[in-house]
């Protein structure tokens, strides 16, 4: 079965816009675990626009389940990652002024930087993960890297699955199976919700992890967070 990682970051944007700390992101946390997520997931961007990096350190304790952190690997972010030593790593390519993730990295020009991040960052433990799209020579080179695993990027499929299912889907279906056969395994994310998930897993080989953050808290409002979680979950299923 495909584990269920929520992405906490919609959470501590509700908080920020206020001030204080209502909603609190690490009683989310502790109640997304309670309620059955797999796994929580926090992408700490430059600007602390929505999860701090202080969010981070609180939080880490009380993480039962799998702790993912993404982020561009900064300094900043590097020292975070050998300081907490999450069970996973997400590296995504995003501008420190980037709204939300929007490209996988390339793999093949950026090789020399992700071969020796990855080295460092499993050599402290951590399981690693890159952002990437549905490109083999991405996935390839990714491969070369000596990652773990991969993240697709969903927002084509997402964006195309209403008008065309079949079809928004292909692509992911043939770049989970160049991943498997280079023996890497698979994550995805981005854009997932109620509507499309079912049909992702359905078709798309031996994903382990979806993350997901938007979606889930958006639909939270309407339907509460607990019930949310289990539906994304019976999807899943």
């Amino acid at each position: 079965m495909t584990r269920l990682s929520v992405n906490i970051n919609k959470i501590a944007t509700l908080r920020n816009s206020r001030g204080g700390n209502i909603p609190n992101v690490k009683l989310a946390a502790i109640r997304c675990q309670r309620f059955g997520a797999e796994g929580i997931t926090v992408h700490p961007r430059p600007d602390e626009r929505h999860i701090r990096y202080s969010d981070v350190y609180e939080i880490k304790p009380i993480i039962t389940t799998e702790f993912n952190i993404e982020g561009y690997p900064s300094p900043k972010f590097i020292n975070l990652i050998k300081e907490i030593r999450p069970d996973q790593v997400t590296l995504v390519p995003d501008a420190p002024d980037a709204l939300t993730s929007n490209a996988g990295w390339d793999t093949k020009k950026h090789y020399e930087f992700l071969k020796e991040l990855i080295s460092e960052f499993q050599s402290w433990g951590v399981r690693t993960s890159i952002f990437v799209d549905t490109n083999p020579q991405n996935i390839e080179w990714a491969a070369k890297t000596g990652t773990n695993r991969i993240e697709l990027y969903t927002e084509p499929y997402a964006s195309m699955f209403t008008k065309d299912s079949e079809h928004a889907v292909k692509p992911f279906v043939e770049a989970a199976q160049v991943a498997i056969s280079l023996g890497l395994d698979i994550n995805a994310g981005h854009d997932l919700n109620l509507e499309n998930l079912k049909y992702f897993i359905k078709n798309v080989p031996q994903v382990k992890e979806v993350s997901i953050g938007h979606a889930l808290i958006s639909d939270a409002l309407y339907f509460g967070l607990e019930n949310t979680i289990q539906l994304y979950l019976r999807e899943l299923k």
